[in-house]
C-alpha cells in the first residue's frame, strides 16, 4: 500500500525497520506514527569529514537509511564543514583532530563518492552547514549559546570524563553538540540517525527543535560496529576498520579477521540475512554445531560482493583459502623493482615501480653480498608504514623471505625473491638490470 509516495509498512517490515540493528529509538512510538502517518520524512544523517574514508561502521546506519529512501523517505546529508574544523582542540580525543577548511573538502569529496554506494543519490539532498553558519553573526551565536547550560553539557560522557580528571575541554568543543542541533532546525529534520555515542547531541538538536517551536525529531541510535581488533568501535583512529575503498582481498580477509563473538552482529547490521536464519547461526554457534570459520566465509562473501561484485568476492575467497588456509603464495602478489647503484661502501639498492619510475630517497645500504636490512626492506618497498613497524613483524615471526621465517637483521636480495609480511602483504622483487 502506498500513501503520497511512501510504502505502507505491515508488521514484519515494520519490526525489521526499528529492532534490526539499532539500539534504541527516541522515542519509537511517535516515530512508529510518523512512519504510519505516510508521509515523506525528513532523514537527518550529518557526518564531519575528518578522515576521507568510510568504514563498515558507517554501513551499519546508511542501510538503514537506504531501507528507509526505498519507502519514499527523503535523506538530508549534512556536510560538517564547520564541526569538523572543531575537532578537540586539546588534543584529549584521538578520534575528533582538528582540520583546515582544505582538508574537510578534499574529504567530504571522497567521503560522498563512498557514502552513495549505499545510500540512493537521487533521494538525497546534500547541504553544507556553511550555507547557513557562513551567515552567523556574534549575536546568533550568543542567542544559541544561551539555550543551554554548562551543567547539562558536562552531562555528556566525554566532558564528563574529562572534567573529573581536571582534563582540559575548550570552549570551542561546546559548540560542536549546538552546532550539529542548529543543523537539526535549518533543515526541519524529522529524523536524526547516529551512534550510540551521538546520543546527547541528538538529544540536542530535539530539544533545541522544540525551544524554536518545530516538532522534535526522533533519534534514531544505531550499535557500534566492533573493529577488527575485537575490543574497541570501528574507526580510522584505531586502525581496527574495514575500508569500503578496501582491495576484495584486503576485504574479505579482514571481515576473516573478526573475533568469533562477532560473527551475529556483523551478519545483523550489514547483511540481509533472514532473522529465522540468524536464530539458527545463534542456536548452532552456542550448541558448537558449525565451525565458525564457514559463517565467516559466508559473510565475508555477503559484504565483499555488496561493494565489490559476486566475481571479485568468488575470487577473493578463493585467494583466503590458498594464502591463508593453505599459506601459498597468491598468483597475483605485486612486483617493484630494483637495481644495485655504485660500488664499496657507496653500494645502494634503488626501487623502481612497474611504471618505470623511482624514488631515490628510498636507496637502501646494500653489503658486497647483495644484503640489506630486513627493516629497510620492508619500509622501502611499502610493505610497512614504519621501520617500528617492521622491528614489530619480524620479532613476532611474521615475516617470511622465499616461504622462511625471518630471524636476522639482514636478508640476501635476488630476482624473484618473495616477501610475505603479516597474513595478507605480499611482494615479488624483479632486479631491472637481470631482465
Amino acid at each position: 500500500m502506498e500513501t503520497l509516495g511512501v510504502v505502507m509498512l505491515d508488521h514484519n517490515n515494520l519490526s525489521t525497520i526499528i529492532n534490526r540493528g539499532v539500539s534504541e529509538i527516541i522515542v519509537k512510538d511517535e516515530f512508529v506514527s510518523l512512519l504510519q502517518e505516510g508521509k515523506p520524512l525528513r532523514l537527518k544523517m550529518g557526518f564531519d569529514p575528518s578522515r576521507p574514508d568510510i568504514h563498515l561502521g558507517y554501513v551499519v546506519a546508511l542501510r538503514k537509511l537506504r531501507a528507509l529512501q526505498e519507502l519514499g523517505h527523503r535523506v538530508i546529508l549534512i556536510v560538517g564543514d564547520w564541526t569538523a574544523q572543531i575537532g578537540d582542540p586539546s588534543g584529549q580525543s584521538a578520534t575528533r583532530i582538528m582540520l583546515s577548511h582544505e582538508e574537510v573538502l578534499a574529504n567530504a569529496k571522497t567521503y560522498m563518492e563512498q557514502f552513495f554506494k549505499v545510500v540512493d543519490k537521487e533521494r538525497t539532498d546534500t547541504v553544507f552547514q556553511s550555507e547557513w553558519f557562513g551567515k552567523f553573526k556574534l549575536e546568533d551565536v550568543i542567542n544559541l549559546t544561551s539555550k543551554f547550560t554548562v551543567a547539562q553539557f558536562l552531562e555528556r560522557d566525554d566532558f564528563s570524563i574529562r572534567f573529573k580528571a581536571n582534563r582540559p575541554i575548550a570552549l570551542t568543543e561546546f559548540l560542536y553538540p549546538l552546532l550539529q542541533a542548529y543543523d537539526s532546525v535549518v533543515i526541519k529534520s524529522d529524523v536524526e540517525f547516529g551512534g550510540t555515542d551521538q546520543k546527547f547531541n541528538l538529544l540536542v538538536g530535539r530539544e533545541l527543535q522544540a525551544m524554536m517551536g518545530q516538532r522534535p525529531q526522533q533519534c534514531f541510535l544505531n550499535p557500534l560496529l566492533v573493529g577488527t581488533d575485537g575490543v574497541r568501535k570501528m574507526s580510522q583512529s584505531f586502525d581496527n576498520y574495514i575500508g569500503l575503498e578496501d582491495l576484495p582481498n584486503d576485504m574479505f580477509g579482514k571481515l576473516m579477521s573478526i573475533a568469533d563473538n562477532l560473527i551475529i552482529n556483523y551478519f545483523e547490521y550489514l547483511t540481509d540475512v533472514a532473522d529465522s536464519e540468524l536464530e539458527e547461526m545463534t542456536k548452532a554457534i552456542e550448541e558448537e554445531s558449525v565451525n565458525p570459520m564457514d559463517l565467516k566465509k559466508q559473510l565475508s562473501l555477503d559484504i565483499t560482493s555488496q561493494f565489490h561484485g559476486s566475481e571479485k568476492a568468488f575470487s577473493a575467497q578463493s585467494n583466503f583459502e590458498k594464502v591463508v588456509q593453505r599459506r601459498l603464495m597468491p598468483d597475483d602478489m605485486p612486483e617493484i623493482g630494483f637495481q644495485v647503484e655504485g660500488s664499496g661502501d657507496q653500494r645502494r639498492m634503488l626501487f623502481i615501480r612497474l611504471d618505470g619510475t623511482s624514488d631515490r630517497t628510498k636507496l637502501v645500504k646494500v653489503t658486497d653480498q647483495m644484503e640489506v636490512s630486513i627493516f629497510d626492506l620492508l619500509f622501502n618497498t611499502g610493505l610497512v608504514s614504519s621501520i617500528s613497524e617492521a622491528k614489530r613483524l619480524v620479532a613476532q615471526g611474521a615475516v617470511e623471505i622465499n616461504h622462511c621465517k625471518i630471524t636476522e637483521g639482514v636478508t640476501p636480495v635476488h630476482d624473484g625473491l618473495t616477501i610475505k609480511a603479516g597474513r595478507r602483504r605480499f611482494l615479488r622483487l624483479i632486479d631491472f638490470d637481470a631482465r
